[in-house]
């Protein structure tokens, strides 16, 4: 018990060591993420990761490391597709480049006080009454089934329930207040659209991480294995953004491979009593299935690439389906705010 406090207390100081240098140095002063230093940072998760996995390895064994990184590279790739959300949210809203690394850094805390609840709870049910990882299973299939067949489908972001929500009860600014969430005008306290984005982030990931959560459980049901995969994937999240914000248009066949994921782990989970798959099996399926998918878009969308993604291949056809940062459906032809405009944000939620 001794040797179990201490690991989730020391994994706990060390996530609380990594926020506090990020917040304290990196983002002391708001400015814009660049490729280099998002791929950097990068570089620098994925390190700690597998240096994390590798100590898994040594102290757990092979199995528990197995499950680690299986559960890290499933948290990981469907981080993806959260990301496809974030960057439609960032456009939609015309967040300024230099404000979004705040907002994905409270963002993520969010997520992690959110992910962590799910987990004790998910954990806590699946102990106490077995057939319930039938239910995450056959929940898993049909997420991935719902996925697949909603791949064009372009959210609707301005009929948004939370965005109607909150402009309904808030008081809200016209515009940005630089990297204020909250301001005072004439002694009331107002919002600002910068915390209006910050909890559309929080919603998103909260609805994510109902699938993603239970598709590590098809790996392991240990809670320490599960929240760690899910910490240091939800930690990379932010440069993982900032990362592909130049290209996440090039990944529409991504979200065939993630839809397909899922179905593998529901599948997986639903036959646990029957047959159960090596973890090793699920970790090369989960890569081949991720890894092709990335392949196989970036190889079909080459035309894309020459037209710095317009909306139109090379050979004129029109485009098949939605990606963030294309002109929205029936806009005809109108290109939504970029992201790296400053344009305000009135308290309607069109920019002025």
């Amino acid at each position: 018990m001794d040797q179990i406090v201490l690991m989730w207390a020391g994994f706990a100081v060390f996530v609380g060591v990594l926020l506090a240098f990020d917040l304290g140095v990196f983002s002391k002063k708001s400015h814009v993420i660049s490729g280099r230093e998002a791929l950097m940072r990068c570089a620098a998760y994925s390190t700690l990761a597998m240096i994390f996995a590798a100590g898994v390895f040594h102290f757990q064994g092979s199995q528990k490391g197995l499950e680690f990184l299986t559960g890290y590279l499933i948290e990981y790739s469907l981080s993806v597709d959260n990301i496809f959300v974030i960057a439609l949210i960032f456009t939609h809203f015309a967040v300024p480049p230099q404000y979004q690394h705040r907002v994905l850094f409270w963002g993520i805390l969010g997520a992690l006080v959110m992910r962590g609840v799910l987990i004790v709870a998910g954990t806590a049910l699946i102990q106490e009454f077995h057939w319930i990882i039938y239910i995450f299973g056959a929940f898993l299939i049909f997420s991935g089934i719902k996925m697949l067949m909603s791949v064009d489908d372009e959210p609707d972001m301005e009929n948004n329930r939370i965005v109607k929500f909150m402009r309904s009860r808030f008081r809200m600014t016209d515009g940005y207040e630089g990297q204020k969430f909250f301001v005072m005008r004439d002694g009331v306290r107002m919002m600002t659209p910068l915390f209006l984005v910050l909890i559309l982030i929080e919603f998103t990931d909260l609805v994510f991480a109902v699938d993603s959560i239970p598709a590590v459980f098809s790996v392991t049901t240990d809670p320490f294995i599960v929240w760690t995969s899910n910490v240091f994937a939800i930690l990379g999240l932010r440069a993982l953004y900032f990362a592909l914000a130049s290209v996440i248009h090039r990944f529409h066949y991504l979200k065939y491979g993630l839809s397909l994921v899922l179905v593998v782990v529901g599948a997986k989970m639903l036959m646990i009593d029957i047959y159960k798959m090596p973890t090793a099996v699920a970790l090369g399926i989960t890569a081949f299935l991720v890894g092709g998918s990335i392949v196989f878009s970036m190889l079909k969308t080459r035309a894309d690439a020459a037209t710095d993604g317009a909306p139109d291949g090379a050979d004129g056809e029109a485009r098949r389906w939605w990606v963030p940062g294309s002109p929205a459906k029936g806009a005809g032809g109108s290109t939504p705010a970029s992201s790296g405009e400053a344009a305000a944000v009135s308290s309607d939620g069109k920019g002025q």
